[in-house]
């Protein structure tokens, strides 16, 4: 059963479980999908994250409660096996700061260690931290690595990272404790796209490895506007 709560005096948080987990995230972005599709009159605007949904919304045209009660009988009939999820190949040049030493961490050559990387099957469970910055689920279960004691002060945009359980891909520059394997060409945040954002929760992302010099071929095309990841 869903949890919600109030989040202020315009927003109510729509809670389906605890932790972090593919299926319960399926849920969220199941409800996000259906209040886009067939909107409750007053929602303003939704934003989902790993386990719950901020639901903002105008007192002046529904209360609160009656916005809870709509939203419990709408999770109510949620279908998420029935959401479809958009598919990316990602290309990714696995030279990233933290390479080596991650790779030293687990015994593995630098090599190995973007094999494993790449067989992952990701979900962007959310869009938070800065604009377009991808919070991934599905990394492999060996390669997952607590956050570096001391965060880097500056991580370039499109770097492709490993923080505890989770994987990311960065859309600005800015400081950060993960651990940086790779860059992609991608650009993931770019202010003058109809949609700014490249990844939307509930994206499901694969990886490939570039060589830098295919990394840079790419950039170049995707500054020209091509679209240089994979849609499966």
């Amino acid at each position: 059963m869903v949890r919600i709560s109030p989040a202020g005096d315009s927003a109510v948080t729509v809670e389906f479980a605890d932790g972090i987990d593919d299926a319960i995230n399926r849920d969220v972005i199941a409800l996000d999908r259906s209040l886009a599709e067939t909107p409750i009159p007053g929602v303003r605007e939704t934003i989902p994250s790993y386990r719950s949904l901020l639901v903002f919304y105008d007192p002046a045209r529904i209360r609160g409660a009656s916005l809870t009660e709509r939203l419990a009988a709408r999770a109510q009939t949620l279908k998420p096996e029935e959401t479809p999820a958009r598919r990316f190949c990602v290309p990714v040049c696995y030279d990233g700061p933290d390479m080596d030493e991650l790779a030293a961490l687990k015994a593995m050559t630098p090599a190995a260690l973007a094999a494993a990387h790449a067989e992952g099957h990701y979900r962007v469970h959310m869009i938070g931290f800065a604009p377009g910055f991808a919070y991934l689920g599905g990394l492999p279960e060996q390669l997952a690595t607590p956050r570096l004691d001391v965060p880097r002060q500056l991580v370039e945009a499109s770097s492709v990272g490993i923080g505890g359980a989770q994987a990311c891909i960065t859309s600005l520059p800015g400081p950060s404790g993960w651990r940086y394997i790779g860059r992609t060409p991608l650009t993931l945040f770019d202010a003058g796209r109809k949609e700014p954002a490249f990844f939307r929760a509930g994206d499901l992302i694969s990886f490939f490895a570039v060589t830098a010099d295919d990394h840079a071929a790419l950039a170049r095309r995707a500054a020209a506007g091509e679209m240089i990841a994979e849609a499966l």
